[in-house]
């Protein structure tokens, strides 16, 4: 191996394995590489924690390079200052003799400048006939530009952070502002829904934001709070709709409802949840007591009825939101197993599956299409999957099923709670699509 580039310390300073490979990588400087001496010693500074140096040590590097002549480093015009330790501390804002030798250890340890230490420990420089420098003892800094492009690039990765951290501060005060302003509104104007519970969960994720945090910590916050955000525009929306048809309504004098209140549809028992149970709280926190909850016969309009055997309208819903499928699947893992060959990739694969734990669970083809028309054929499956994961605390899944189509279509249910409330019952267990 090349020994040329070893220099040990002077006196009782300890040689060490770092301090030789900081001086091996100094010697593999390509040529004609040169830096400006200012905007290296920002990127410094910018990469500081990654560098493991501190403010102080940084103040002693930024006096070490004002003892180098010119403005750009470079092999061509020499890489060794040698100042004094009284010229040093004087450039250092008067730091103490003790303190600057500390930091000047801290850069060594840190690989930004290597000793070149003197037979006798002093730092000067020899000088030939014309005034050039021949040798020079003091302090290397080599590893300044052997290490430019790693040092920019933390640095660079550095100010990416730090943007990233300050964009999501801002979505996140945003947002909580959005949900704090919403649900104040949405209580002043006597709008349907479970606002206290809503406003619980609001607290709990505002109590989960820690005081120093990073973008990676903030990051899932800001998602559950969107979407607690979208749920509450969800519901106040549906709001708003419901006054412009009630309102639209009462100015059509001449409409007439259909007398006949009786149904084709086949009706399922009641249905109830089980002695010591909170099935019903779990899955829709804005459930009624169960004398609200009993089945109803619709209520056809005269003019706006399907005829019999008629599709369900895919777009339909009433303005029910539907959510992402991973929130789902992360919800609901039990429909997992009756995806075609075990899994569930696509919506198409959920609808399928739904299908078959329909008929499993005993929900009736009317029932179940019924909710498609309703809600729509993606929020209907969403439905029978989480049924399906607290299906041993409903005692009539149709039943349930049919109360809440007539609940979406007065704008009375959200999906979001129910699976909110499924995502922290199975928490860090739940399975996720492959």
């Amino acid at each position: 191996m090349e020994s040329g580039y070893v220099t040990t310390p002077f006196g009782r300073r300890p040689m060490s394995l770092g301090m030789l490979a900081n001086q091996q990588l100094a010697e593999t400087i390509e040529p004609g590489m040169k830096r400006s001496k200012w905007k290296l010693f920002r990127a410094i500074c910018e990469a500081r924690p990654a560098l493991g140096v501190t403010d102080r040590a940084l103040t002693v590097l930024d006096a070490l390079l004002t003892f180098y002549p010119d403005d750009e480093i470079s092999e061509e015009k020499g890489l060794i200052v040698f100042p004094s330790n009284a010229q040093l501390s004087l450039r250092a804002r008067g730091m103490t003799p003790a303190t600057l030798r500390r930091h000047l250890a801290v850069l060594v340890e840190a690989g930004l400048i290597l000793r070149k230490d003197s037979p006798n420990g002093k730092r000067y420089a020899r000088r030939d006939t014309a005034g050039s420098v021949g040798e020079a003892f003091g302090f290397s800094v080599a590893p300044l530009l052997a290490r430019a492009v790693e040092i920019e690039t933390l640095a660079a990765q550095a100010v990416a952070d730090r943007e990233l951290l300050r964009v999501t501060r801002e979505r996140l005060t945003i947002c909580r502002r959005d949900i704090s302003k919403l649900i104040t509104t949405a209580l002043e104007e006597g709008v349907s829904g479970d606002w206290g519970g809503i406003s619980g969960m609001f607290r709990a994720l505002l109590a989960r934001i820690p005081r120093v945090a990073t973008a990676e910590e903030l990051a899932p916050l800001l998602d559950e709070m969107g979407l607690l955000r979208a749920e509450i525009v969800n519901l106040l929306e549906r709001q708003i709709k419901t006054q412009k048809i009630d309102a639209n309504e009462s100015q059509i004098e001449h409409h007439k409802q259909n007398s006949n209140p009786k149904s084709t549809y086949e009706l399922e028992p009641g249905f109830e949840t089980k002695q010591g149970e909170r099935a019903v709280a779990d899955l829709e926190p804005n459930a009624g007591p169960p004398d609200e909850q009993r089945l109803k016969q619709p209520k056809p309009s005269g003019g706006m009825s399907n005829k019999a055997g008629d599709a369900a309208d895919p777009g339909a819903g009433h303005g029910l939101k539907s959510f992402p499928l991973g929130l789902v699947l992360q919800a609901c893992p039990g429909i997992l197993d009756y995806g075609p060959g075990g899994t569930i990739g696509n919506w198409r694969d959920l609808m399928s599956a739904a299908v078959v734990v329909r008929s499993m669970l005993g929900v009736s083809r009317s029932a179940y299409e019924e909710a498609c028309s309703g809600m729509g054929p993606e929020n209907a499956a969403t439905v029978i999957a989480c049924i399906l994961e607290r299906g041993g605390h409903i005692n009539s899944p149709g039943g349930y099923l049919r109360d809440l189509t007539r609940r979406t279509e007065r704008g009375e249910f959200a999906i979001g709670p129910m699976l909110m409330a499924l995502v922290r019952a199975n928490g860090p267990t739940a399975r996720h699509a492959s």
